[in-house]
């Protein structure tokens, strides 16, 4: 049974930092390009970051790029998000996704597990 479970997120401050861990469980996690996308309520579920399965390759959209930093550590079986510079409009629910394409996408439908996501507020 595959399972992700997100954690670190949290109530704070703009201007702050937060770090997201998301443990992988039940597949061999190195086969799968990671992804973390966030949602607002009544929004699409919008791609942050996403890592290639041996970490060569990052990508992130404008609206995160130089603040939000993905890595993977495949012995563990984890991916982390690191953020930084938080702005209100980052207050999100954040999710973990694999999927099992050696290409990295950046739309939702094409991720084959979710995790049950996390709430990332931010306070002006």
């Amino acid at each position: 049974q595959v399972q992700l479970v997100e954690s670190g997120g949290g109530l704070l401050q703009a201007g702050g930092s937060l770090s997201l861990s998301c443990a992988a469980s039940g597949l061999t996690f190195s086969w799968y390009t990671t992804a973390w996308f966030r949602q607002a309520p009544g929004k699409e579920r919008e791609f942050v970051a996403a890592i290639s399965r041996s970490s060569d390759n990052t990508y992130s959209p404008d609206s995160v790029k130089g603040r939000f930093t993905i890595t993977r550590d495949n012995a563990k079986s984890t991916v982390h998000l690191q953020m930084n510079s938080l702005h209100p409009e980052d207050t999100r629910v954040y999710y973990c996704a694999l999927d099992n394409d050696v290409v990295t996408r950046t739309t939702a439908p094409e991720y084959d597990y979710w995790g049950q996501g996390t709430q990332v507020t931010l306070s002006s």
